[in-house]
């Protein structure tokens, strides 16, 4: 008698036994209780700098950017480390529907704010040229315009990819022996790595313009920690695609979730952290005629 799919023979090979599920398990595997917790601690510090920001959202150094964009980043951010739980347990259609689309929108809500920012840094240091024309285009509503534009092409894709070819769950059972890999399909190759390259579309584009950027006077200095951002941001999903590619099962959604982590985290540390610095350990830096100073 020939085994199931969902079953191979026992030692003595006179009968079959279910094979082992493979997944990352909530209660099989110590790394799903690590990722949960640093997951959690990277959120709530992301939460710790949006409650910081707003409640000096008055003073100069929160003021100097745009301080709805740090808002809106900071909340996208924090969204993209909770939504690394998408990716724990045992799959099922729903959440691989929600995996690749809530971190696909979350990451362009956050790499489109930081575009935003890099262009309002260019268009503030022209408009104090006398009789500047760019002096009409500051202002929050153009920034949340470029923000709502670019957040909805990757909309529009993600809708697309559940529309034509949603991912749903699969068995894999001939990958490994004696073990069921569950892992999400993706249904359209083409859907993912549209995403994919959306979101590295706009990094690149953000990293081109700050990097230009970056040398204007020190008030408007945020354009260097942007580039940072974006040279970790970017290198880390460029390591993560061959990585991604070369593994099977629950070690490819692994390689995803710390490019995930890691990938926000450089986003947040590079851009927030000199300014939690200023606002709470340099407070005398934090003033409007500190930062005039730099433009001269």
């Amino acid at each position: 008698m020939k085994c199931s799919d969902l079953d191979w023979p026992n030692e003595k090979k006179d009968r079959c036994v279910p094979k082992l599920q493979d997944f990352l398990s909530y209660t099989n595997d110590t790394i799903v209780l690590v990722i949960s917790l640093v997951s959690t601690l990277l959120s709530f510090l992301a939460f710790m700098i949006l409650i910081t920001f707003i409640l000096h959202q008055n003073t100069a150094i929160v003021k100097a950017n745009n301080r709805n964009l740090s808002f809106l980043l900071l909340v996208s951010i924090m969204l993209s480390f909770l939504c690394v739980f998408l990716f724990l347990g045992h799959p099922v259609d729903l959440t691989c529907m929600l995996r690749q689309v809530s971190f696909g929108i979350l990451f362009s809500v956050a790499v489109s704010c930081v575009l935003s920012k890099t262009i309002m840094v260019c268009i503030a240091f022209r408009a104090t040229k006398p009789g500047s024309s760019w002096k009409r285009w500051i202002g929050s509503k153009w920034s949340n315009y470029l923000v709502l534009f670019c957040s909805s092409i990757q909309v529009m894709i993600c809708l697309v990819w559940l529309a034509l070819a949603p991912p749903f769950t699969e068995l894999d059972t001939h990958s490994s022996q004696g073990k069921i890999i569950v892992q999400c399909n993706e249904g359209s190759v083409i859907g993912f790595y549209s995403v994919l390259g959306y979101m590295g579309v706009l990094a690149i584009i953000s990293f081109i313009m700050a990097f230009l950027a970056r040398t204007l006077p020190d008030s408007f200095n945020e354009a260097k920690y942007i580039t940072f951002s974006m040279l970790v941001f970017c290198s880390v999903w460029i390591a993560m695609i061959p990585a991604y590619l070369s593994t099977r099962g629950k070690y490819m959604v692994a390689v995803e979730i710390f490019t995930i982590l890691t990938s926000s985290a450089g986003v947040l540390g590079c851009i927030f952290f000199p300014k939690c610095y200023i606002i709470l350990w340099r407070p005398e830096l934090n003033t409007r005629s500190h930062l005039l100073e730099g433009r001269r």
